[in-house]
């Protein structure tokens, strides 16, 4: 018996809605993923602002201005974007996580990017300060 098409995409929805909604918000690490999610892959620069201070603010508040009059809603095509990380490096108040991007876009190219992302503990709260992109 075969299981039907939809469901199993249904179920593969929630399985991963699931596993962002349990990401630690607490931690850097989950500091730095969320944003990533926001700032790369979902290109919600409003939400990504939300974990940005300092370095991290000002670049963000600028990809802002420059992108103002530009719609990005449901039916703007998104590359898909799958990432990985490839090295961290942790201290009670200071983060960092370099993080390996692959962004395909709908005609099948891709090409891969080097995030770095550092992270900043202010009062009990991590903060994204910086983030850098290379090739």
């Amino acid at each position: 018996m075969k299981t039907p098409r939809p469901f199993i995409s249904t179920l593969l929805f929630f399985f991963s809605l699931a596993s962002a909604c349990g990401r630690d918000l607490g931690t850097a690490q989950g500091v730095a993923e969320e944003f990533v999610d926001h700032h790369y892959v979902a290109i919600d620069l409003q939400k990504a602002k939300t974990l940005a201070v300092s370095v991290a603010l000002s670049k963000v508040n600028e990809e802002i201005r420059l992108t103002a009059g530009q719609r990005i809603d449901a039916s703007t095509q998104k590359p898909r974007v799958h990432y990985a990380l490839l090295d961290k490096k942790e201290s009670e108040q200071r983060a960092s996580f370099l993080y390996e991007g692959t962004i395909q876009s709908e005609d099948g190219t891709s090409f891969s990017r080097k995030w770095l992302i550092t992270a900043r503990k202010e009062g009990n709260q991590w903060r994204v300060s910086n983030f850098t992109e290379s090739d």
